[in-house]
Formats: C-alpha cells, sequence, structure tokens
C-alpha cells in the first residue's frame, strides 16, 4: 500500500485516513474497520459506550484487533448486498483471499443480540499468510486487559467492568502480557474463524461460556447474511443512485438502537473538524433533529418501522412532556450526558482534544419543536391516529413552541457562543405551530386552534421583517444580520415557503455566492461562531442545495451540486461530516448520519424532478 503523509507527519499506514475506514453495526454497539484489516474504534455493548479497541484516537494507547497479510497487498473492499457485512479482497504476490467483518445477527434477537464480532477469513487463490493481532484497551486505553486462557485455545481479557472473549480455529498466544498474537496460512478454498464476544467482566467471572465453534460462527455468518437480507428486501430503491441509497439505509439502520428506538447522529467522537483546534464534538447520541431527518430518509426508502420507533423514543424520553424535552438524549433516554475530556488521548492524528459527553443538552435549539410535529403529522398521513396521551403531548409540545418562539436560541449548529434570533429557528417553531393546526382540523380534537393560528401569523411577519434583507431580497441568518447561512435551505423543505417563490431563489443564489467553496458549501462564514477556527464544506448543506436547485427546475445545477457532493464519499460509499476541498480529506465524524440522509433525500428529489422535466 501506498503511504501519503499529512502536514502533522502521518501517514496511511500508521493512521489512517477517515475515508479509509468501514462501518460495521448491529443496530447496538459499533466499529470502524480499516482498509488494512484493522479494527481501530469499537464500542459494546453500546455505541456510546467506552471503547474497547480506539486507537484512531490514540495510536499507541487505543488498542486494536489486526487481521492482515503479512507481506505486501493491495485491497479492494464492498460490502454484501443491502447489509452492514464488510468484505474485503486482499491481492498478494503468492495468492488472493478475503476477510469478512461483521457484527452477528440472529432472526427474532434483534433486541438481543450475541454482542460479537465475527472474522472470517477466506482463501480464494494461491496461498496467503495472516499476521493476527488483537491489543484490547477498555475506558479508552486506560485500561490494559488481564488475559486469561479459556477453553480449548480460547482467551478472556477483562479490566474494570469490561469482558472480551476471543476465541476461534486461529492459533493465538499471549504476546507482552496485554496483547494476543497470532497467525494463519490461507489456501483457495480455507475458512479461518475470528470471534469477539463483549461480556460484563463479572460475567465471565462467575462461570464462562461455552466456546462458539467453527461450526456455529459459520451458521451466524449465514444468519447474519440472511437478517440482512430480509431487512434490506423492504427498501424502495431505483435509478442511478440506487446503491447509495441502500448504502445509506443500512448506515442508518446501523446507528439505531433496536431495544430504544432511538438513533444516534454518528458511531464515533472527536474526529476532527479542524485538524489541530478544538472541533471535536461526541456525536453518539440521539438528536431530535438528525433522528428526524434520517426517519423521513428512511420512510422514503420503505424503512416506516424505525420512524414510529422513534417517535416513541422521543415521547418516553421527555416523560410524555414537552417541558422535559431537550435537543439530544443517550440512545437509552439519558438526560445527563456532561461533556468531559480525555486528556490521555492524543486525539486522531494528534489532534486533542478527546471528549466524551456533549455540553449541547443543555441548549435551547427551538427547531426541535417543529421536528416533533412534522414527525407527527407524517405518521398521521400514513393511516395513523394518535391517542388522547400522545394527542395531550403533542398539543403541550405546540403550546412550548407558541411561548418561545420569541427567544434567541443556539441554532441547529449549536455555537457555543451568544445566542441570537436564529431565522431557521423561527421558521420551525412556525412548522409546529402549523402543524398542530392541521392535525387538530384533520383530526377533529380539542386544541386552542385560534391561539396557535395568531401565534403562527405573528412568527411570520417577525421573520419576514426582521429576517429579511430587503436590500438584497433575501432571508438572512438570523435577526438583524445579513450573514448568509446554509440552514436557510431548509424553509421551503418544511414549507416556510415555496421553493420557487423569488425571495428563497435570491437567498439560494445569494449562499452560493457567499459560501461555496469548491462547489460544496460551509455553513457559515469562517468564524462566525466565535471559535475563530477553520473547518471544512458541511456536505450535508450541499445535498440541501441540490435538493432545492431541483425543485427551482434546475436540473442540471441540481445534479452537479449533487454528483460533486457524492464524490466526497470512500469507495463503500460513506459519508463524514465535512469535507476539506483543499486536501481532498474527510472530516468530523463518520459515518455522519445527517450525511447519509441527506443524500437519501436529495437523491429522491433530484431523480423525481428531473424525470417530471422529461415527462
Amino acid at each position: 500500500m501506498t503511504k501519503r503523509k499529512d502536514s502533522i507527519g502521518y501517514d496511511e499506514e500508521t493512521c489512517p485516513a477517515i475515508e479509509d475506514y468501514g462501518y460495521i453495526a448491529d443496530c447496538h454497539s459499533s466499529a470502524l474497520v480499516s482498509k488494512s484489516g484493522s479494527i481501530d474504534w469499537c464500542c459494546m455493548p453500546r455505541v456510546d459506550s467506552a471503547s474497547c479497541f480506539g486507537r484512531i484516537l490514540d495510536w499507541k494507547r487505543g488498542g486494536f484487533c489486526r487481521i492482515a497479510p503479512s507481506t505486501k497487498f493491495s485491497a479492494k473492499r464492498r460490502y454484501i448486498d443491502g447489509s452492514l457485512i464488510l468484505e474485503t479482497t486482499f491481492q498478494t504476490r503468492t495468492g488472493s483471499s478475503r476477510l469478512i467483518d461483521c457484527f452477528t445477527m440472529r432472526r427474532g434477537g434483534e433486541h438481543s443480540p450475541h454482542q460479537q464480532i465475527l472474522r472470517v477469513v477466506e482463501g480464494l487463490k494461491g496461498r496467503v499468510r495472516f499476521g493476527v493481532d488483537i491489543s484490547p484497551r477498555f475506558d479508552y486505553g486506560a485500561i490494559k486487559p488481564w488475559i486469561r486462557h479459556y477453553g480449548k485455545g480460547g482467551f478472556s481479557a477483562l479490566g474494570g467492568r469490561d469482558g472480551l472473549l476471543i476465541n476461534g480455529d486461529i492459533d493465538l498466544d499471549v504476546w507482552e502480557r496485554h496483547h494476543l498474537r497470532g497467525s494463519c496460512d490461507v489456501r483457495e478454498g480455507q475458512r479461518f474463524r475470528l470471534s469477539i464476544l463483549y461480556r460484563r467482566a463479572e460475567d465471565v467471572d462467575e462461570g464462562l461460556p461455552e466456546e462458539p465453534k467453527p461450526r456455529e460462527l459459520d451458521r451466524r455468518l449465514n444468519e447474519t447474511i440472511r437478517w440482512w437480507s430480509r431487512w434490506s428486501s423492504r427498501d424502495r430503491t431505483g435509478g442511478p443512485y440506487s446503491e447509495y441509497l441502500r448504502r445509506s439505509a443500512a448506515v442508518l439502520k446501523g446507528l439505531s438502537n433496536a431495544p430504544t428506538g432511538a438513533i444516534a447522529a454518528a458511531p464515533t467522537t472527536s474526529l476532527p473538524e479542524s485538524p489541530g483546534g478544538s472541533r471535536n464534538w461526541d456525536y453518539r447520541y440521539s438528536w431530535i433533529r438528525d433522528s428526524y431527518f434520517t426517519v423521513r430518509s428512511l420512510g422514503e426508502l420503505g424503512h416506516d418501522r424505525e420512524a414510529d420507533g422513534f417517535r416513541r423514543f422521543m415521547e418516553r424520553s421527555a416523560a410524555g412532556s414537552a417541558e422535559e424535552l431537550q435537543i439530544l438524549f443517550g440512545v437509552g433516554g439519558e438526560r445527563r450526558l456532561k461533556e468531559t475530556v480525555i486528556k490521555e488521548m492524543e486525539g486522531y492524528r494528534g489532534s486533542a482534544p478527546v471528549r466524551v459527553g456533549n455540553a449541547a443538552e443543555k441548549q435551547l435549539q427551538l427547531d426541535m419543536y417543529g421536528e416533533l410535529l412534522e414527525l407527527a403529522w407524517h405518521w398521521h398521513q400514513r393511516g395513523h391516529r394518535p391517542d388522547d396521551d400522545y394527542w395531550n403531548f403533542l398539543v403541550e409540545t405546540v403550546n412550548v413552541a407558541s411561548r418561545r418562539w420569541r427567544e434567541p436560541d443556539m441554532g441547529i449548529w449549536e455555537i457555543r457562543g451568544r445566542p441570537r434570533h436564529f431565522v431557521q429557528s423561527k421558521a420551525m417553531c412556525w412548522v409546529a405551530l402549523d402543524r398542530g393546526l392541521k392535525l387538530a382540523r384533520a383530526l377533529e380534537r380539542e386544541a386552542p386552534v385560534e391561539d396557535w393560528e395568531r401565534a403562527r401569523d405573528e412568527v411570520r411577519r417577525a421573520i419576514e421583517s426582521k429576517g429579511y434583507d430587503r436590500a438584497r431580497g433575501v432571508f438572512t441568518q438570523a435577526f438583524g444580520r445579513k450573514t448568509m447561512d446554509s440552514a436557510l435551505l431548509l424553509l421551503p423543505m418544511f414549507g416556510f415557503v415555496g421553493h420557487r417563490d423569488e425571495r428563497m431563489v435570491r437567498t439560494v443564489r445569494a449562499i452560493r455566492k457567499e459560501l461555496q467553496v469548491g462547489g460544496l458549501l460551509r455553513r457559515y462564514p469562517p468564524g462566525d461562531d466565535g471559535m475563530n477556527e477553520g473547518e471544512g464544506v458541511f456536505l450535508a448543506c450541499s445535498f440541501w442545495l441540490a435538493e432545492c436547485l431541483a425543485c427551482q427546475g434546475d436540473i442540471a445545477g441540481a445534479r452537479k451540486v449533487f454528483e460533486k457532493a457524492l464524490s466526497t464519499g470512500n469507495d463503500l460509499g460513506l459519508f463524514s461530516e465535512e469535507y476539506d476541498v483543499r486536501r481532498r480529506r474527510m472530516l468530523g465524524n463518520f459515518p455522519q448520519g445527517l450525511t447519509q440522509l441527506s443524500l437519501v433525500a436529495a437523491a429522491v428529489v433530484v431523480s423525481r424532478e428531473e424525470k417530471r422535466c422529461k415527462d
């Protein structure tokens, strides 16, 4: 493999670029696997658990599990159709073989998974010698495990409350106390397996379970393939972007938490948006905003069950009360997500800080009320009716939006400076009021309709007078400011203004003029959030732009922007949060749910509008 060094001396062999990774998950746990066969990030038993393999955030301390040819190789990879089962094919001078990586699934067991990573090596041609290194490090690299033999060739790795049971038919031995090392020669038609089961340390101490035998591991792989095939068979995908749609749907499914219905924004923490800066955030939690967009996109693809699961999760997490809402929750409904810095970890390619938790939990972001009512409205349009408890929750949510819309907030981008009167936030309060009124009338349910109508009209008048630059004829980021913001591209998506309204056409034009870099969009002007640090283009914004242009009739422009944004994905169709146009590098947490789902929405709209123009 060729080495490519970055500005601070790391190369792809000693610390891969973000785009080098693939993603596997089981709707509970998650992991990133590099093109060289190394699991460099893994959190079990939940996506927001402390890492057991984490060297993506500290190359020396974080821990990893690598299976790769012992000699020089080239690698190609793909996902088995419609799944998160990753297949990497290695080619060496002496032969070729493939490595299959997945979290095992079982029919009817989505809520009670095996909690198992399965790695399978298969010989395709000739002979390939593989080296195996397993170096668990619990609690974000803080705990070197106690490794002991168990069973026939199996090992347990214990530290704190965490434990891993490691076995298979690859010969392993303890190396330097806290590390397992082994090898295998793989010939055409041969198969070797490695199982990594997560178990709490106290459960392991109470009695080691029976080792899964090779035949059982093969059965679990086959069942996992069937599970994903059944799930993806519900897809309503087609057209030129069907593979991207299927891949995005699988990623979004992997980010969901099966028992609760929560959907994490990303499976990682602290992958930098600005290398060497402080824009390193923990995204392993469930945001109302991101999750709404996720279920919208999954709904477009035929996966309605996830939408209803998230709706119920949010109602439970808020304890049935709009007054108890916050912008994000843990994937189990947790509220306290205190942000801390792990000072011992050096960060991705030396880019500290490494953060766990997210201080945005206490921010006011007014857009969440509109997103919840939009979700309820779509749910109703699919033929559902809210019971009395859910209706009371919706009424209270609209009432809170009616009361609080005049307040400044931190906006969709969660700025960490002083709050502002963001136009997009106000517009989402308008959405909450508008959808509340539509639901009340459609359902013939009791609600303070006159109060809601009055408040809805007040919000519109405020936006059109204070959030509109009459000299340029454009909407602006916030009241009293002339700054442009890509979040304004969402105004027509929620029906606040028509796509072809001249005000929106001019707004789109101004956003492109002021925020476009290399054909893609920034969120807002550099430094506008007070952090005085640069960042990349924000990929979801470019997909929003493609959607807007398509709906305005500029099909050629929409396709050009869409294809440009599509080109920032890696070979597996995975996308990060941001992108460095100049260096052509991914930035931020990965894979990013908001980017993947914005891709889905844009692909659906661009294809639909293109077909409409042809017809």
